[in-house]
């Protein structure tokens, strides 16, 4: 297997790099880090981690993903599709075996990259991706009921159900001040005209207006320093996370999540960049970028990152040439924690509430559910389990179970569409080269045709044929010309077959199968079995095959 080259995007935007191109990316690069500010301390907050976690991941993990991806202008840090599964790692495993299960990410994440395998992303079903966004979209929102509310509740679970049953069982101790700053944030946000967003972001601006007003007012509501303490300045020392080697074998499957999900929301965010500024990413490399970020961000006390598609929207429309932009916003945020992190202090919760809760509701995809009636049932069914799963349950399970279910539909549908049919002169029109229209089918041979893919799922169309026959022929032809693949299951019923016949003294002959099938015939002793005189190259002559076997057959009396 050829593995892929190593070359991040940053080098050939180097190649004819100049002042302009510098001053674009200056302008992207530090709108975009302060847009990311809030969001990085919001999401490490939902996912149950101190908010400087969600600064450091946005610092380390947006450098290394912009300085070594295979994308121009994508922007790396903490996103809203993390926190479901980070919390429920932090909830049930404690801090350690979340950092270690995030470096264990990155190494899988490295291995998809390095071996080319992170193409195979891409065959991640529509229905299923959409699904658990949409899942994760509803359980970020439940998530920020306690402080947009400025609920007083001890503990909440993190079950969906019985965290529902808390919040509104909690619902008495509602905080008026703290509804209030939070709906206000959100308004502004959502409100806040588009064509000003360049210079000043609506989310900055709401969280800079709701510290004010709480700290000028000295308002009753809960803030980051009431909660987490002051924000420690600058990057912590490097350090490497306490291994327990016991508990490693159960971090494996939600290490794959976390790295799936990276896979992921990194490849489709490079999608949507691609579309933004004509390039075309490299996805290999993009992995790589993502599994190295995921290593090193638990170094220094970050959560796991990815690509972040909001971001690298912002990051687009304020100008950005190359991935320097992105390098450059992790040395805004840098700069930010070394000096300003304590004003953060101040900020409000329930701001940051209002924040994700815009957040979360552009991430789900909620016009998916107005078009469902538009969907085939299958594809319907899958979204809805992967939406439900995600919610009542877990992601992990979600994603498992919708990926089995789109495999096992698209199954059904492949098998529907493969046949194998009897074919004569009158019924069958393949055009003059290939019709058997006007051909001599001679007494006693008889001419089936295959179409589709000949493998597990539609074997047994191919098993059955000699039960569907009024009477067995003395040749049975096969034509394999719309077949283009088959698997060792579909091997099996066709040998199944010539053993059949050949025990009654009759014979196969196959008609133009394709290369693959042809492949896979030659490499088990197939061909050997039926015989290279018996492998015809179309149906002219196939059928000419047919009449000297019948011709050797009636000479074996008389030669007796």
């Amino acid at each position: 297997m050829k593995l892929p080259r190593f070359r991040p995007k940053i080098v050939d935007s180097l190649r004819e790099y100049n002042v302009n191109t510098f001053g674009a990316d200056l302008g992207a690069g530090i709108t975009v880090g302060i847009v990311a500010l809030p969001l990085a301390m919001a999401f490490a907050i939902a996912s149950g981690a101190p908010p400087q976690t969600g600064i450091i991941t946005a610092v380390i993990g947006g450098f290394i993903i912009s300085a070594f991806g295979g994308a121009k202008v994508c922007i790396g840090g903490p996103t809203g599709a993390f926190v479901v599964i980070l919390s429920g790692i932090l909830a049930t495993y404690g801090w350690n075996s979340l950092m270690v299960c995030t470096i264990m990410a990155g190494i899988f994440l490295l291995v998809l990259g390095f071996t080319g395998l992170g193409k195979i992303i891409k065959f991640m079903p529509y229905p299923v991706t959409m699904g658990f966004t949409s899942g994760i979209a509803v359980l970020i929102m439940s998530t920020q009921v306690k402080d947009f509310f400025g609920l007083s509740v001890e503990k909440v679970p993190s079950e969906f159900f019985a965290k529902m049953d808390a919040l509104i069982r909690a619902m008495p101790s509602i905080s008026i001040t703290a509804t209030l700053v939070s709906i206000g944030t959100f308004v502004f946000i959502r409100y806040w005209p588009k064509k000003l967003h360049r210079y000043a972001p609506g989310t900055v601006v709401a969280i800079i207006i709701g510290t004010l007003i709480a700290y000028i007012l000295k308002l009753p509501i809960e803030t980051i320093g009431s909660r987490f303490g002051e924000i420690p300045t600058g990057l912590p020392l490097p350090s490497l996370p306490e291994i327990d080697f016991k508990r490693l074998p159960s971090l494996v499957q939600p290490a794959i999540t976390i790295a799936l999900l990276a896979a992921i929301e990194s490849l489709l965010c490079a999608v949507v960049a691609d579309g933004m500024v004509d390039d075309r990413h490299d996805s290999d490399q993009e992995l790589v970028a993502q599994g190295l970020a995921n290593i090193a961000c638990p170094f220094f006390g970050g959560i796991a990152a990815t690509s972040a598609i909001a971001r690298t929207a912002t990051n687009v429309r304020s100008g950005a040439k190359t991935p320097v932009a992105g390098v450059i916003h992790a040395v805004v945020l840098l700069l930010i924690l070394m000096l300003a992190a304590p004003l953060a202090a101040f900020v409000p919760l329930a701001s940051l509430s209002a924040v994700l809760l815009n957040v979360a509701l552009h991430m789900g995809e909620w016009h998916n559910f107005r078009r469902l009636r538009s969907w085939p049932g299958s594809d319907a069914a899958v979204f809805l389990c992967a939406f439900v799963l995600t919610v009542a349950i877990d992601l992990t399970v979600a994603v498992e179970v919708g990926v089995v279910m789109a495999a096992l539909l698209f199954i059904k549908r492949v098998s529907e569409i493969s046949d194998v049919t009897a074919v004569d002169s009158q019924s069958e029109e393949e055009g003059a080269h290939h019709s058997l229209s006007g051909k001599d089918i001679p007494e006693g041979v008889m001419v089936y045709s295959m179409m589709g893919s000949l493998f597990f799922g539609a074997a047994s169309k191919l098993e059955t044929i000699l039960q569907r026959m009024k009477r067995e022929p003395d040749v049975l032809i096969l034509r394999l010309r719309k077949v283009m693949s088959m698997d060792t299951t579909g091997l099996n019923a066709l040998d199944n077959l010539r053993e059949k016949l050949q025990s009654r003294g009759r014979y196969m002959v196959l008609s133009a199968p394709q290369p693959q099938p042809l492949q896979v015939m030659h490499r088990s002793g197939f061909i050997d079995k039926l015989g290279v005189e018996n492998i015809c190259p179309d149906i002219d002559a196939a059928l000419r095959r047919a009449k000297e076997i019948q011709a050797q057959k009636a000479q074996k009396p008389t030669a007796e």
